[in-house]
């Protein structure tokens, strides 16, 4: 007679998701901001994502059998950390720019560490922060729309920076993608749109998101304008890279907390950051350095905010 108690170590609950299951829905949330980047800024911009995703794959590939490792890209997160990359990349850049990027994002940002699972930064921002920090000229240089005559053009948070009348571009806009910034934070509508979709799927839950872009609108209400209180809040948090950062990169399950309270304190030390580097900084836009930065702190927001054990004091 077989016996049926089947006694086993904890935890003992299930789910049909897996690791793989997860990165694929991830890079399906992401594929309306990468069409609407498409259709905003040509052929350009799906060269520059085509080329971080397959440079991705092809370094993580590479690396892993330089290492003798079982290789992994089929799991997605390859694939993922080359479209988050090239959504955070203007779409006229030249075509070294995405491979490189892949490149230092999958071997400094991810392998570096052991791979999956136990890097501490995100692999796209450290890609991204590494372009940044090299090749700037490239890097700030945002084209328009297909449908604006101009070639170049200035972000809204350029503008905001420099003082200039950001009211030439109305918050349709800027909700819809019609304005200059990188392939796939323009339109804040698709992302949006994708954001929801992991939430609905509990893939995500709302704690980062909602409190890094309530607390980046805060701060720039309070300190955005000439006076106290007067700042242009709803321009700060529909231009640059925002939603992309707050939905998509801060919530990444290896480099975020595992509380919810945790989860909440990193979202509003991520808002705090980004305000801080938008208002004061050398640089229009702290989505990715704010996030790296408190990626290193997660540990420690993770020792004070874990739930007390029952039986304990």
């Amino acid at each position: 007679m077989n016996n049926k108690l089947i006694v086993s170590t904890s935890p003992h609950l299930h789910t049909k998701e897996s690791v793989n299951s997860i990165m694929w829905l991830v890079c399906l949330a992401l594929l309306p901001s990468g069409i609407a980047g498409v259709y905003m800024f040509g052929p350009a911009a799906l060269r520059a994502i085509a080329i971080a995703v397959v440079s991705s794959v092809v370094a993580e590939f590479a690396i892993q059998a330089a290492l003798k490792k079982k290789a992994s890209a089929s799991d997605g997160s390859a694939v993922l950390t080359g479209l988050l990359l090239s959504y955070n990349l203007p779409a006229h850049c030249p075509f070294w720019i995405p491979a490189v990027g892949a490149f230092v994002a999958i071997a400094i940002g991810k392998q570096i560490f052991g791979g999956l699972g136990q890097n501490i930064f995100n692999p796209a921002l450290v890609g991204r922060a590494f372009l940044t920090a090299s090749w700037p000229q490239h890097m700030t240089r945002f084209t328009a729309p297909l449908s604006y005559d101009a070639i170049t053009q200035a972000t809204p948070l350029a503008l905001l920076k420099e003082n200039k009348m950001i009211e030439q571009i109305s918050y349709l806009d800027l909700f819809l993608g019609n304005k200059g910034g990188c392939i796939g934070e323009v339109c804040v509508a698709a992302l949006l749109l994708g954001g929801i979709f992991l939430l609905a799927r509990r893939i995500i839950s709302w704690h980062i998101p909602v409190t890094y872009i309530a607390v980046t609108g805060l701060m720039c209400f309070i300190f955005g304008g000439k006076t106290l209180f007067s700042g242009n809040w709803l321009s700060y948090i529909l231009s640059g890279g925002l939603f992309l950062g707050a939905f998509f990169m801060a919530t990444d399950y290896v480099t975020s907390p595992l509380t919810h309270k945790g989860q909440i304190v990193f979202g509003a030390g991520c808002g705090l950051l980004t305000a801080i580097i938008r208002l004061w900084g050398g640089y229009p836009e702290g989505v990715s350095y704010s996030i790296l930065m408190m990626n290193a702190a997660v540990p420690l927001i993770d020792r004070y905010t874990k739930k007390r054990i029952f039986g304990t004091r």
